[in-house]
């Protein structure tokens, strides 16, 4: 299927692409209310566009439709991480990466957090996101202990 692009679409698209890593935020001087939103709503019916949150960005319809190959997402690096030093989410593998790992209550302590958000960090952040491997045992009082995996 291919699209053919008005000379607005091509511009905003060609723009993106060449300065904001495919997000949509700029938009020619002469596109404003009610046309702006026509466009944007055209280029969501196209496939072209994708609203992620409050972000707009290019989808690989549209890079095909201007001929450019569309990026590769690069694939993260097992136990790769990427966080805040002074964030939450940093206390909590500084704390599982202890030899001694942690508990569930130690984690709650140290965050702030519920349990059930510390397990949704786990699950999430940094099982799914950051590819870190964490194993679990219960000590001899019966409290089960987390831990990274070390490689």
């Amino acid at each position: 299927m291919i699209i053919k692009l008005t000379a607005t679409q091509q511009t905003i698209l060609n723009h993106a692409h060449q300065h904001t890593a495919g997000r949509i935020e700029w938009f020619p001087e002469t596109l404003k209310g009610g046309a702006k939103a026509k466009t944007i709503e055209s280029m969501l019916k196209a496939g072209l566009i994708s609203q992620k949150k409050r972000t707009t960005v290019m989808t690989k319809v549209a890079y095909v439709a201007l001929g450019i190959e569309p990026p590769l997402k690069e694939p993260k690096e097992p136990g790769q991480i990427k966080t805040r030093e002074n964030s939450k989410q940093a206390q909590v593998i500084a704390l599982l990466k202890r030899p001694e790992g942690a508990t569930i209550t130690q984690l709650c302590e140290t965050t702030g957090w519920q349990q059930h958000t510390v397990r949704g960090a786990f699950a999430g952040s940094l099982k799914k996101k950051l590819s870190l491997t964490i194993i679990s045992s219960k000590d001899e009082n019966a409290a089960r202990v987390y831990r990274i995996a070390s490689d």
